[in-house]
């Protein structure tokens, strides 16, 4: 199985980058290139533990839409959201935010499972671990932004 893992230094308490991070809210500003859109479960807000929310997006040209849980949580430290139903044939994604330097280093491990057998593996090989670490880097991106900018404050 693939796996990605993303540090992110934020120049921001480890609180505000947790929160960001786990911001319904947030992400679809993050997203707005795949056009994602919470349209089930927890739509707008900050998601707990044991909760649900389904994205619709539009991923290589084609609609889709993806239910993930939160299914471990430890604040302001740790948590881990795991599909539930989607195009993979499975994913974790876990969030890993530590107090470093006065600020907060964010780590992300995303491991995934293709779809489709052989096929999904050649997949992640060629294009899809490239996609999916993209996409990752926009989102913590604009965590980055809106952490260390004060914009956080516009949210919650």
């Amino acid at each position: 199985m693939p796996v990605i893992h993303l540090e992110t230094y934020i120049d921001a308490p480890v609180k505000i980058c947790f929160d960001l991070s786990r911001s319904i809210d947030l992400h679809k500003i993050s997203t707005s290139r795949t056009g994602e859109e919470a349209i089930a479960g927890r739509t707008s807000g900050l998601i707990e533990a044991g909760e649900t929310v389904t994205w619709q997006a539009k991923h290589f040209g084609v609609r889709q839409q993806l239910t993930v849980k939160i299914v471990a949580m430890a604040s302001p430290f740790f948590f881990a959201d795991e599909m539930v139903k989607g195009a993979f044939r499975s994913f974790r994604h876990e969030h890993h935010f530590t107090e470093k330097d006065g600020g907060t280093l964010m780590t992300d491990v995303f491991i995934f499972e293709a779809p489709l057998g052989i096929l999904g593996k050649l997949a992640a090989k060629l294009f899809l671990t490239r996609y999916m670490t993209r996409f990752l880097l926009e989102r913590n991106a604009v965590i980055k932004t809106f952490a260390e900018s004060g914009k956080w404050k516009e949210l919650f």
